[in-house]
């Protein structure tokens, strides 16, 4: 497998990157560049290339309080799925998860996403709630990590209420 550089969004150029990512997944829940900068102070994210290929990004949401939910997300461009990013993309995220205090995992996923909800079940995921924002069509998913250790992760490194929810980030 290439090796993946990992980049946090820090300019503008790697911001409009990891916009990029996210809006090709998850386009019901398309953000501007102003949005993007915004999540960047709220949440952990980063970008990920192969050389200067983009790859891929991650949104790491930190646990409110001590300990807690976080919520983990991995993104890979469909050009370049199957090749192992979103396992070395998903570790990352999970090692940053801990990290911070997390003790309980979650991801969202577009429900059309059929790829990420594989993706989320094979690395022990579990649906917990499907729905439908206000004023918006698309459908959800939110998947927790089945209770139990949290997997060993050696890379490098609150349950979000309905209203402040996005769908995805």
């Amino acid at each position: 497998m290439p090796t993946l550089r990992i980049d946090k969004p820090d300019d503008d150029a790697r911001l409009r990157d990891w916009q990029h990512v996210h809006n090709v997944i998850v386009p019901p829940a398309a953000l501007s560049l102003d949005e993007v900068r915004e999540r960047v102070r709220r949440y952990r994210l980063e970008v990920a290339y192969v050389g200067d290929v983009l790859v891929g990004c991650t949104t790491v949401r930190p646990p409110a309080g001590d300990g807690g939910t976080a919520t983990v997300i991995a993104r890979v461009l469909a050009e370049h799925r199957g090749q192992g990013f979103g396992e070395e993309l998903y570790a990352r995220g999970l090692a940053e998860a801990r990290a911070l205090g997390a003790e309980t995992i979650e991801t969202v996923v577009l429900a059309a996403n059929e790829a990420g909800l594989r993706f989320a079940r094979h690395h022990g995921f579990v649906e917990s709630d499907r729905y439908v924002l206000p004023g918006e069509s698309a459908e959800w998913v939110d998947l927790r990590l089945a209770q139990g250790p949290l997997p060993a992760c050696t890379p490098p490194l609150p349950h979000t209420d309905r209203s402040g929810r996005s769908g995805a980030s």
